[in-house]
């Protein structure tokens, strides 16, 4: 078992390692995040809405 002091010292360190982003590198990846998402939803409506055609197709030469 460590010795607690040595493990908020070793903590200290590690936390002192890390680089936070930039508040204009936070708004770029915010921004490109929005834009895939509004880009998978175009996506899949577009697919649901060609799958949903075709099959009313099918489905009405039949009925």
């Amino acid at each position: 078992m460590a010795n607690p002091v040595q493990f908020i010292n070793q903590t200290r360190a590690e936390i002192a390692k890390v680089v936070w982003p930039t508040r204009r590198e936070v708004m770029l990846t915010t921004v490109m995040v929005f834009i895939m998402a509004s880009l998978t939803a175009v996506f899949f409506f577009l697919v649901d809405l060609l799958i949903r055609t075709g099959l009313q197709g099918i489905l009405g030469m039949f009925s």
